[in-house]
């Protein structure tokens, strides 16, 4: 599937597609190319009903150091305007299906953003996440000072964007920015089970569950309810439903087609 240059994209098992940083010289710096070739492989996952989940990774030495400072300055008040990188971001936004996140090294920036775009983050226990924007006449731009107060709360997001200081990776799991922390030479195989564990699941019923638990996010308690009740009930009309209570009826191993 790699017709890439900046990442490698490669399916890992019968239904994870596992896409990969490939700029080490450069930290796997974040260019406009980067996110237009990870939204290509997001894009072309989602039309293949046989990709479950997503495993996005670094590799074992860095996640993303951040943007490519060279491309963003280029740019001044007016360019930035028309600047292409928000529809890619928008892109990883969009995405139905499960990402988890494989993290080793330096999560910065940009490259804290992106992990910030997947549903699950592993990290190792080298990981340093943050948002060192501020130290370049900047805030973040691509969802860090709402994400990550989402994912952390006020006064921990607060310190991490106005100092840039960076967090380990127990911290951050501690705050809710990561789901789990193993040994860094773990990572990427911990990552790919839970994301091979994903992908056995019902895929009609993971795609509503990404969809409420995200809705929980994007308005009130009240409308969240009301959507998740919604999914619920349309997930009754699925074959896979049907299959799932045959299977556990009859103590087997049930067997989900996204039907």
């Amino acid at each position: 599937m790699n017709q890439f240059s900046d990442i490698r994209a490669e399916r890992v098992g019968a239904h994870v597609l596992r896409v990969t940083l490939n700029r080490p010289e450069l930290r796997n710096a974040l260019r406009t190319q980067t996110l237009a070739e990870i939204a290509q492989a997001l894009e072309t996952a989602e039309a293949d009903p046989t990709i479950r989940a997503v495993l996005l990774t670094g590799g074992s030495k860095v996640f993303a150091a951040g943007a490519d400072i060279n491309e963003l300055a280029a740019h001044d008040a007016v360019s930035i305007q028309t600047d292409s990188r928000p529809k890619h971001w928008a892109a990883l936004r969009r995405f139905p299906k499960p990402i988890v996140a494989a993290v080793n090294g330096f999560c910065l920036g940009g490259g804290c953003e992106l992990a910030m775009h997947a549903d699950i983050v592993v990290a190792g226990l080298d990981a340093r996440f943050g948002q060192p924007e501020i130290n370049l006449g900047i805030i973040p731009g691509a969802g860090g000072t709402q994400r990550l107060t989402w994912a952390v709360g006020k006064s921990l997001a607060m310190r991490m964007v106005l100092t840039g200081e960076m967090i380990d990776a127990e911290t951050a799991r501690a705050h809710g920015l990561v789901a789990e922390t193993c040994q860094p030479e773990l990572t990427l195989e911990r990552a790919q089970a839970l994301a091979e564990t994903i992908a056995t699941k019902p895929p009609l019923a993971v795609r509503a569950a990404k969809e409420a638990v995200l809705k929980s996010f994007e308005s009130g308690l009240e409308a969240g309810l009301t959507h998740e009740r919604k999914c619920f009930a349309a997930l009754f009309a699925t074959a896979d439903f049907r299959e799932g209570v045959a299977a556990f009826r009859e103590k087997r191993r049930a067997q989900f087609q996204g039907l």
